[in-house]
């Protein structure tokens, strides 16, 4: 198990706050992380299993009834279930009430009635850094911060520097030994998105479509965005490009990233860039391997 550096502050926040919610891609260690929070101390109700998730849809209300304190994984699965969560921080104000995990960004979710504003705190826990798989804590931001030197520990160079970007930091990619077994993983993994969390978050039409939208959109992975260019090779216009992308973001697999102006007009002008937000995935989704 790793020593997630997001666990400060998910408890310190638990002390202040009614509700937090751990956000992040699926597989990235949040259900880990948030039974370790909660140990044998907090009731543990994951909405992945059928019967739950059944409970939590046809009474929200009933489903929280009696419990002062709770863990719920899964949220964006039952979106009704907020507004019940709202009720019920309200009536009770106690910091750390409810404890919940999401693989989908809940802003972006339609069928979401409430987002909790003054009463949610977000914590993102993406795949494992480097720092977390190594066990140590990087100071080099608050070094240079400090008008500090930066030093080096342990230099990684070569061949070996390739595997680690290649590997990634899924917990579960990363344990396996052969490139081939990490590869499939990868692969799994783009399938289970697409079939199920895309039609947790979005309406989407052409289902289909999304894993070649996908692979386009690795190989587009760094450079400035066009929607246009990028959703012209499965035959999407522009708009419905960028709605499809939006869905990837939401779901914690891209990232858009605003260019740096001094002109802050332009920072939210200009083309951003498109990132993926693990290298391991990126390098299946393109066959790179070393």
């Amino acid at each position: 198990m790793y020593d997630r550096f997001a666990k400060t502050r998910i408890q310190q926040a638990l002390d202040d706050t009614r509700v937090v919610l751990i956000s992040g891609p699926r597989q990235s260690g949040k259900t880990t992380l948030a039974t370790e929070i909660a140990a044998d101390e907090i009731p543990f109700f994951t909405l992945d299993e059928a019967t739950v998730l059944a409970a939590a849809n046809n009474d929200p209300v009933g489903f929280l009834r009696g419990l002062d304190r709770a863990v719920i994984d899964e949220i964006q699965r039952a979106p009704d279930l907020l507004l019940a969560i709202k009720t019920e921080v309200d009536r009770d104000k106690t910091a750390g009430r409810f404890l919940l995990t999401g693989s989908a960004n809940l802003m972006t979710v339609p069928r979401v009635a409430d987002s909790l504003a003054g009463r949610m705190e977000v914590v993102k826990l993406l795949p494992l850094s480097q720092a977390e798989i190594m066990g140590a804590k990087s100071t080099l931001i608050d070094n240079a911060f400090k008008g500090l030197q930066p030093t080096l520990e342990q230099a990684v160079l070569g061949d070996d520097m390739i595997e680690i970007v290649l590997a990634g930091g899924y917990p579960e990619a990363i344990t396996r030994k052969k490139w081939g077994r990490k590869q499939d993983w990868y692969q799994g993994y783009v399938d289970a998105i697409v079939q199920r969390d895309v039609r947790d978050v979005a309406q989407i039409e052409q289902l289909a479509i999304m894993p070649k939208l996908l692979s386009i959109l690795a190989e587009h992975s760094g450079q400035l965005v066009n929607y246009s260019g990028m959703g012209g090779a499965v035959g999407l216009n522009h708009v419905t490009t960028q709605k499809y992308l939006g869905v990837f973001e939401s779901l914690f697999i891209v990232h858009t990233l605003q260019p740096w102006f001094t002109n802050k007009l332009k920072r939210l002008t200009k083309s951003p860039k498109l990132h993926f937000l693990d290298s391991g995935l990126l390098a299946a989704l393109r066959d790179i391997s070393p």
